[in-house]
């Protein structure tokens, strides 16, 4: 996305130093003897989560959050962000709202004079950082000219290194002539404000993203990020779309959350723009991204592993069976979107196949249904797109067996245990 955005810091001094001081069916035989116990392998765990509970108007947890004031001028916005519940309250049914109202109830000045409007800005700076995850929101924007609400990241060293080296990875904005389309967009050292690197998502039909909750998400690992919207990836960035630029994403980076009124990019509110809207927040979380490191083992016939042929993280990798060796090819992690991963990457079927005999591989995590499964009580690994279970080619337990998709018959080739 080549907006005329630009840089949406606000009050950047003032947390900088925040940051500085935090510092084939065959036959079927007995299912083979079962191995040694390892540790299940779990869920991906969530690092970070606020489903704002709480008494209507209340404040949000201030042991996640902080809430940011003051104007910015860097975009020419027109709100001043408020402390206090004004502008940021639970409302009492799991929700955050954050409010951008058409007021001065205390004289705030703005770059441009006395301010015209409040609003708010959080961020969870000094309180919680991620490197890599899943970080997803699930949100519903506001609607009408010169609104512009946003969630995304900063990098932790802003304090040190200033922006936009510090890197930011805006996982949804919304400007409100848009009201059909969200963008993504990353940030760095020479691709910053217009030239920031990223795409945009729109709803079919002339849906408007104000008239629902929606989930917006970044799956992020090292040298890749993939942008999705209610599951539907859109975009997916790594070091080769920079045109040898640094990737500055491979480090730590806190969220926020805000709703700002006006500015180069949204333009400012006019006679059609109705006070005041509302950015409500039902969760924000974030989960580890693949297992990389953790995990555990997946095991089939003849108590053997799942593994990923050489060890090898490239697009295409055979996924096959092999002795168990306790290697991180063979530790994978079952995600909370249904994915089963390992070394960056995910367990999909090739060329989105839904016939017997379709291939799995290892690929870049995208979210789509070639890469959902289902791991049932009967020890079954299940696509539900093709309603076809995980199976040993030709029911054989010879290393470098290829795995594949096959109807399901309940036979020792498809039986696994997860951990």
């Amino acid at each position: 996305m080549d907006s005329p955005r630009l840089l949406r810091r606000c009050l950047f001094a003032a947390l900088s130093a925040v940051l500085l001081a935090s510092a084939a069916i065959v036959p079927a035989q007995a299912d083979p003897p079962r191995a040694a116990p390892e540790p299940k392998a779990e869920a991906a765990a969530v690092t970070f989560s606020d489903t704002f509970d709480g008494p209507a108007g209340s404040a949000v947890n201030s042991s996640k959050w902080q809430i940011e004031t003051g104007d910015n001028v860097n975009n020419h916005e027109r709100q001043y962000y408020t402390s206090g519940t004004n502008n940021a309250a639970l409302d009492g049914q799991g929700h955050l709202v954050i409010t951008a109202r058409r007021e001065n109830p205390n004289n705030y000045q703005c770059w441009y004079g006395r301010c015209e409007y409040t609003s708010a800005r959080l961020n969870t700076a000094g309180k919680f950082t991620t490197t890599y995850g899943r970080v997803e929101a699930r949100l519903k924007v506001p609607r009408g000219q010169g609104m512009w609400p946003a969630f995304w990241m900063l990098g932790n060293d802003i304090g040190q290194v200033g922006w936009p080296n510090s890197g930011e990875i805006d996982v949804m904005e919304n400007v409100g002539f848009e009201p059909s389309t969200v963008h993504g967009t990353l940030h760095g050292p020479g691709y910053s404000g217009s030239g920031g690197i990223g795409g945009a998502y729109s709803l079919p039909g002339g849906q408007a993203f104000a008239d629902a909750f929606h989930t917006f998400a970044v799956d992020w690992t090292p040298d890749a990020i993939t942008w999705s919207v209610d599951g539907n990836v859109y975009q997916r960035r790594t070091p080769a779309d920079l045109g040898g630029r640094q990737w500055v994403f491979n480090k730590p980076f806190f969220l926020i959350l805000n709703l700002a009124v006006g500015g180069y990019w949204p333009g400012d509110p006019d006679g059609s723009t109705v006070f005041p809207q509302q950015l409500v927040v039902d969760e924000v979380k974030v989960t580890t991204s693949d297992g990389a490191g953790g995990g555990a083992p997946i095991r089939g016939l003849a108590g053997k592993c799942v593994d990923v042929a050489g060890a090898t993280p490239a697009n295409g990798t055979p996924v096959q069976l092999y002795d168990c060796n306790g290697t991180a090819a063979q530790r994978w992690t079952v995600a909370s979107d249904g994915s089963i991963r390992t070394l960056g990457k995910c367990l999909d079927v090739t060329g989105n196949g839904t016939a017997d005999g379709s291939t799995a591989q290892l690929w870049d995590c995208t979210g789509a249904a070639n890469q959902r499964w289902t791991v049932t009580g009967a020890r079954d690994i299940v696509n539900p797109q093709a309603d076809k279970c995980l199976d040993a080619t030709g029911n054989s337990s010879a290393n470098g067996t290829r795995l594949q998709i096959w109807t399901c018959t309940g036979a020792a080739n498809q039986k696994w245990t997860v951990g």
